[in-house]
């Protein structure tokens, strides 16, 4: 069960990026029809992990937060893009190439460190 709810959670994550990329023209008329579709079907999803986590005995409250957290993974995703695509470029046309590479490198070892040890 638990591999379901993080499959939903992780497929989130380039949904998340589909909607940074939608809107990265600042064209509304892309924008907005895009995470309007997606948000329809993330409804049944956000419902699906609810009802599994019910069916193996979670409580309501605790499965309605569970779900809702799998869906966290979306702006997660966006925000992803709107860094690659245009904080790192600007910083690195401003001469900071080297933090600009290092900063993402250091977080991301950091939060590896973090996950293995607090498991």
């Amino acid at each position: 069960m638990w591999l379901f709810v993080n499959a939903i959670a992780l497929h989130n994550l380039p949904e998340g990026m589909a909607m940074g990329v939608s809107f990265a023209q600042a064209d509304m008329a892309v924008g907005l029809p895009l995470s309007t579709a997606i948000a329809i079907q993330d409804i049944p999803e956000g419902l699906a992990v609810a009802v599994a986590l019910r069916g193996v005995g979670m409580s309501p409250r605790k499965a309605v937060g569970v779900a809702a957290l799998s869906g966290s993974m979306e702006p997660l995703g966006a925000m992803i893009f709107v860094v690659s695509h245009e904080v790192i470029p600007e910083t690195h046309r401003n001469g900071h190439q080297r933090a600009a590479t290092l900063g993402p490198m250091a977080g991301f070892m950091v939060m590896m460190v973090l996950d293995t040890t607090l498991g």
